[in-house]
Order: structure tokens, then C-alpha cells, then sequence
């Protein structure tokens, strides 16, 4: 279903809040929402409305899609997506309205504008508590972020259940030259990559290549997935390759970036071999690792940290401010730095007794709220 739902006034002089249903519904105002994630600092792409459409068509066909937009005198204000599903908490079924959003969204944000971005999200809070969800859930948003502090804070005040799960901890560096970046690692790990670096060279010349679009677009691809998907990934089934929505969703993405002209695929070669490969974006001033693979048959020479490396020195003539890993820490990435950006899962129940009893079951774990669950929960059904 497609559809304009309402407008209706939100708390503010002249700010209006509207919502829409269904997916091609957001054709009405995709350069608006475009133009309000653009001017948001450090919002990434996340926040593109393409972004939204993309992982819609490819994760969640068919599903209903909720977009509301705070408008005010001067023009937009916000887009925020959401996806209507029934899920389930402590056992339970629950009307669940959540962010557009999987382990390949990296981070979730709103589209919000710069100038007043608690504002805008008070303004889309006042118009969403008062629909019919019975639980509201953003993943990944940044801890402590405006979506974290204004949405949480608010959902308390109005008696709201409110509950945070820490999710991911995605490293990040300052792009910095060579000889800086340098002096912020570890000893041993640069004379590793050294030693690496010559050990590689011995099978042939090393080059670094840059894709961000064009006709040489299909063969990085297609280079780089067998890379990402020849090893534990594929053997795990998680790589980009192993599921026909991953592929529709990290192609179609290609195409997206470079149409925008934030496309950065790098691929590292041995003698013209590819034998490491990143899946990035760079975007605002910031480098995006969304996908990264190598050649485990050359894991002996660590092509993967010789390809950080030599990303990180092109960043740095480019100037490009900073390195995001994104997903999770790992050890491999905190070699390069122990700065880290923390994420959260933000979950908002209503105050109801199903409310407040599955925030206490699920998040309190008190033995009491446990057996009360069990008693009532026939008709909590």
C-alpha cells in the first residue's frame, strides 16, 4: 500500500509532521530527503533516502515501509524511516515498528536537519508516540548521538519504557601521511608490514587500483566479491555471493555510489593478480569500509593490513579526513588504532502492563516479572 497517511502539527511554531506508506511513496520527496541527509555532518550515507530504497528492495520486499517527515517554515526538517513488522520480545508477539536496518547497514541514522537536529527529532517523537506500535527499535544508532540522547530522553519523560543494548564498537582513525600514521602504531606491527610487504613483492609488482564507476565498475566487482567470498566467508555462508539479496543489495549500491560520486573500491595486485579487495565509500570526508577481502592463499604476507595501508596513504593525498572500519572491533583493525565510534540498539516500550512487564522480563531479568510472564502470558498473546 502507497499512500500519504496525514498531516498533522507538531510542537513547534509552523512545524508540520507527515507521514507516508509504502515504498514508492518516496519517490513524492526523495531530492528533499536527499538535500536534508546531505547537509547533516557525519551522517554519512546512511541517511540518503537511496539508502532506504535500496535496502528495502532487497531485505524487505514487500514489507510495509513508514516514512515521516517534519517540515517546517523554511522547508524540510527530517526524514525518518521505519518498517512495520510483527516480532517478538521475551517470547512475546509485539506490534514492532524498527529502523530499516541489518548487519549490512553498518549504521543507522535519521535524515536530520544541521541547524536544529534535536528539535527535528522531538518534532517526528511527538507525531510516532502516538501510533499504534507497541515497540519501537532502532539498531546501531551512535551511542550517546542525537537519536540516542533527544528520542531516548523524551520516550523517558513522557513514561515511555526505555532500554539500550550496546551493539557495535566500529574503530575508526584520523587519515593522517605516512610518516605520521606511522608514529601512531606499534612497533612490531610496522616492521611486520614491512617484512610482509617485501615478502608479497617477491611475486610480482605491487599496484593499487581505484574504481569509481565507469565500465572497469562490473570487474572490480566481480573481483573483488570472489575475493570476499573465497574463504571463511563463503565456507560460513556469509559473504556477499552466498545470498542473492546481499548481491542485489551491495551491487545495487555500487551503481548508487558512483551515480552520487562516492564509489571507492580498491583492489591490491600482485603481478596484475587481485589479491586483496575493499568494498568502500567515501563520502563527506570519510573513508567507509563496508566490505573487506583478500586472497587467504597470500595470508602469509597479510595483504588485507598492506591494503589499509596503501588505502590510507591514497586518502591521504586525496584529503580525506577520516578512516571508518565500521562494524564490529576486531583485532586485525585494532592494530591500526584503539579509537572506536559505540553503537547501541534503542528500544522504546509503551507504558502499558505489557509494556512495563516485557521491559522487566527482558531487560531486568527479575525472577518475579519471569513467572508473572509465564502466568499471563495468554493473553499478553
Amino acid at each position: 500500500m502507497e499512500q500519504v497517511v496525514r498531516w498533522e502539527e507538531a510542537p513547534g511554531p509552523g512545524v508540520t509532521v507527515e507521514q507516508r506508506v509504502g515504498l514508492g511513496a518516496m519517490a513524492g520527496f526523495s531530492s528533499e530527503w536527499d538535500a536534508v541527509a546531505r547537509g547533516a555532518p557525519g551522517a554519512g550515507p546512511f541517511a540518503l533516502g537511496g539508502w532506504t530504497r535500496l535496502w528495502m528492495e532487497s531485505f524487505a520486499p514487500g514489507s510495509p515501509l513508514r516514512v515521516f517527515r517534519a517540515r517546517g517554515n523554511a522547508g524540510p526538517l527530517a526524514f525518518a524511516p521505519l518498517v512495520e513488522r510483527r516480532g517478538r520480545l521475551a517470547g512475546v508477539p509485539v506490534r514492532l515498528w524498527q529502523s530499516p536496518s541489518n548487519e549490512h547497514s553498518q549504521r543507522v541514522t535519521w535524515a536530520l536537519d544541521a541547524a536544529c537536529p534535536e528539535e527535528s527529532v522531538r518534532a517526528i517523537w511527538a507525531h510516532l508516540r502516538e501510533e499504534p506500535w507497541e515497540v519501537l527499535l532502532l539498531k546501531d544508532i551512535e551511542a550517546g548521538g542525537v537519536l540516542d540522547a533527544a528520542l531516548g530522553a523524551d520516550a523517558e519523560e513522557a513514561g515511555f519504557q526505555v532500554a539500550r543494548w550496546p551493539s557495535l564498537e566500529s574503530p575508526w582513525l584520523p587519515v593522517l601521511s605516512r610518516g605520521a600514521l606511522e608514529e601512531t602504531l606499534d612497533a612490531k606491527f610496522r616492521a611486520n608490514l614491512r617484512r610482509r610487504r617485501k615478502k608479497l613483492a617477491r611475486h610480482g609488482p605491487l599496484t593499487l587500483e581505484r574504481v569509481e564507476g565507469g565500465d572497469a565498475l562490473h570487474r572490480a566487482l566481480e573481483e573483488g566479491f570472489a575475493l570476499e567470498g573465497g574463504g571463511w566467508k563463503g565456507q560460513r555462508g556469509t559473504a556477499i555471493m552466498c545470498r542473492p539479496e546481499t548481491l542485489d543489495f551491495y551491487t545495487g549500491l555500487a551503481r548508487l555510489a558512483a551515480a552520487g560520486g562516492w564509489l571507492a573500491l580498491y583492489t591490491l595486485r600482485v603481478g596484475g593478480r587481485a589479491v586483496a579487495f575493499h568494498f568502500g565509500l567515501e563520502y563527506g570526508g570519510r573513508y567507509y569500509l563496508l566490505k573487506p577481502g583478500y586472497d587467504e592463499g597470500f595470508s602469509e604476507c597479510s595483504p588485507g593490513q598492506l591494503l589499509v595501508e596503501d588505502v590510507l596513504e591514497d586518502l591521504a593525498h586525496r584529503g580525506t579526513a577520516e578512516f571508518d572500519f565500521l562494524g564490529p572491533r576486531m583485532p586485525w583493525k585494532l592494530d591500526w588504532t584503539q579509537r572506536v565510534r559505540r553503537h547501541v540498539w534503542l528500544f522504546i516500550l509503551r507504558p502499558t502492563l505489557k509494556g512495563r512487564l516485557l521491559h522487566a522480563v527482558r531487560f531486568q531479568r527479575g525472577p518475579a516479572a519471569m513467572r508473572w510472564l509465564r502466568e499471563v502470558g495468554g493473553w499478553l498473546r
